[in-house]
């Protein structure tokens, strides 16, 4: 039997480089809303260009090369249907990767990790530089890119949602406080299974003012308080919530953000945290991407469980236990040291 002839290097980082070409193809997709074209069964490029406003003979070679690769499938008499992987870019899929797509495909993330280099150069985020003010600023100075991104961290956040509550009681605590908790899409699934808590959702106001509808049904035991958590939290809860908070800052912003939960802690008070615990060695972690993606845009970083307890412990924090979940993050919770 002759071997598989191995692909030259060259070639293969070709290949590999080309990734992102890949990328940007899958976010056209999903920016031209192909799969709700096909959510109801397979169709022809002339139907996908009409129901898209498409050029048939382009949106054939998009459909051509992304099905070649497993996203969408191409039917024996050349029609083009969902799969699996092309399932979720609907726009209302059950966990939709559609909003995440736009966020990356968007012209203005593309030309922040275009200067991925000096990221690396200096070891800083390169939005302050390039727009003139920090990356959240940024997000809420231009509308349209600020809503992209909110909604892209809202899909992003469905994917982790069920992991962590099937993983993870927060029925012992009779007060969550959800801190940096945007829009309330995590309190509010809390609060529908833990029916004897009330929480508090505390993020920046503009955040927390699009809180309101979401968070009616349960308004009676939720209160929306708008703030910063570099300056304070609210006092007296049983639980704090940090879910993708710290891994945005450096070492040094997320020992303030500690020290202000700290001080609003009651002594049997726990910190609930919900991030990506990177492992030491390199073997492919999805975190290692997310990881270059917070030092080019915010100057943030995800750590390892060794480097977590290290900032926990400098903050006076001890860890109590590690709940993993089949999603990539973890929960750690802690209590005073």
């Amino acid at each position: 039997m002759n071997a598989i002839p191995k692909v030259p290097a060259p070639m293969a980082l070709m290949e590999m480089i080309g990734n992102g070409s890949f990328a940007q193809a899958i976010c056209a997709a999903a920016k031209l809303r192909i799969a709700d074209a096909l959510a109801d069964g397979p169709l022809g490029v002339g139907d996908i260009a009409a129901k898209t406003d498409t050029d048939a003979g382009a949106v054939f070679r998009l459909l051509r090369l992304l099905s070649s690769r497993g996203v969408f499938r191409m039917e024996p008499d050349g029609r083009f249907a969902l799969n699996e992987l092309s399932d979720p870019l609907r726009s209302d899929a059950e966990v939709s990767i559609r909003p995440w797509s736009l966020f990356i495909g968007s012209p203005e993330h593309r030309e922040h990790w275009s200067h991925l280099d000096e990221a690396v150069r200096t070891g800083k985020a390169v939005v302050p530089a390039l727009r003139g003010m920090p990356f959240f600023e940024f997000t809420q100075s231009n509308g349209e890119f600020g809503k992209i991104f909110n909604d892209s961290q809202s899909s992003v956040s469905e994917l982790t949602l069920r992991a962590v509550l099937g993983a993870y009681d927060f029925s012992p605590y009779p007060t969550i406080v959800d801190v940096g908790g945007g829009t309330g899409r995590l309190l509010g699934e809390i609060l529908s299974r833990t029916t004897y808590s009330r929480g508090i959702l505390y993020d920046a106001p503009s955040v927390v003012a699009e809180a309101q509808e979401r968070l009616r049904p349960i308004a009676d035991r939720c209160a929306i308080e708008g703030g910063s958590f570099f300056d304070s939290v609210p006092a007296g809860g049983d639980a704090y919530i940090l879910k993708h908070v710290l891994h945005n800052w450096d070492d040094e912003r997320a020992l303030t953000i500690l020290g202000n939960i700290k001080r609003a802690m009651l002594p049997e008070s726990r910190l609930v945290i919900i991030e990506i615990l990177l492992p030491e060695g390199n073997e492919p972690n999805l975190g290692f991407l997310t990881d270059l993606n917070l030092l080019a845009l915010f100057g943030g970083k995800e750590r390892t469980e060794r480097e977590t307890r290290e900032l926990l412990s400098t903050a006076g924090f001890s860890i109590e236990r590690i709940v993993t979940t089949p999603a990539a993050v973890s929960v750690v919770e802690a209590k005073f040291a």
